[in-house]
């Protein structure tokens, strides 16, 4: 199905080791991808070799920017078809791995990958800004996000699961840059501190911005906002 060799190269080149025995878990969880989008829309990417580098090994350069003691907790917001969450549980299956997105049927399909694929992780059908305020505020040691809202936009919805300490990864594209510009007072606002970005070009030649927010005090209780106060008033 995929070129293996495709993958260990390409994330070699950013520093993140992927063996042959995780290079066979990658070419099932493809296989289950591409045969499930024929008849849910979980991705424009079905291309094999697009699927390698535009998937998975985009999602894996988290690793090459967040190093994740063994355990950790980790959670993946807005995963959609399992992006990045599944690939890094492939990478890293000894971390405490949650997936959060608000669309029950591609959550569905994320639950059946990960028992598929003989992992374990928690699958939750929730809105980040809902679940932001329960109980699982404060409670992760890292997020992750692939999620298209603006930077300022999705550390209203990440930060707030961060504990203290903890570390949010934004994985971006080529404007991540200009993102962070325009977000640097509302990740002040909302308790971070920028400590590392860096940009890498994937095989293919896309650029992927990833930034590193440390989460150095505690967010306000009354983020993350509602939706719609989100997306009226975005902070600045």
């Amino acid at each position: 199905m995929i070129d293996k060799n495709l993958l260990i190269k390409t994330c070699a080149d950013f520093g993140v080791d992927v063996n042959s025995e995780t290079a066979e878990r990658f070419d099932l969880f493809a296989q289950l991808l591409i045969e499930k989008n024929k008849v849910l829309n979980l991705t424009a990417i079905t291309e094999p070799d697009e699927v390698v580098v535009k998937h998975f090994a985009d999602s894996l350069t988290a690793l090459s920017m967040i190093d994740i003691p063994k355990g950790a907790s980790v959670i993946d917001i807005g995963t959609g078809g399992g992006f990045p969450g599944i690939p890094l549980l492939i990478a890293r299956p000894d971390i405490k791995l949650t997936m959060l997105d608000s669309t029950r049927k591609k959550l569905d399909f994320v639950s059946f990958a990960v028992e598929e694929l003989g992992l374990s992780a928690n699958v939750l059908h929730a809105r980040a800004e809902e679940a932001g305020q329960s109980e699982l505020r404060e409670s992760f040691d890292f997020a992750v996000s692939r999620a298209v809202a603006a930077l300022n936009v999705l550390c209203e919805y990440c930060l707030p699961f961060v504990k203290l300490n903890g570390t949010f990864c934004a994985m971006k594209g080529s404007k991540g840059k200009e993102e962070l510009a325009d977000a640097k007072g509302s990740i002040v606002t909302l308790g971070g501190k920028v400590t590392d970005s860096k940009i890498l070009t994937l095989s293919d030649g896309a650029d992927r911005t990833l930034i590193n927010i440390k989460k150095i005090s505690h967010t306000p209780t009354k983020y993350p906002r509602p939706s719609a106060q989100i997306s009226k008033k975005p902070l600045k």
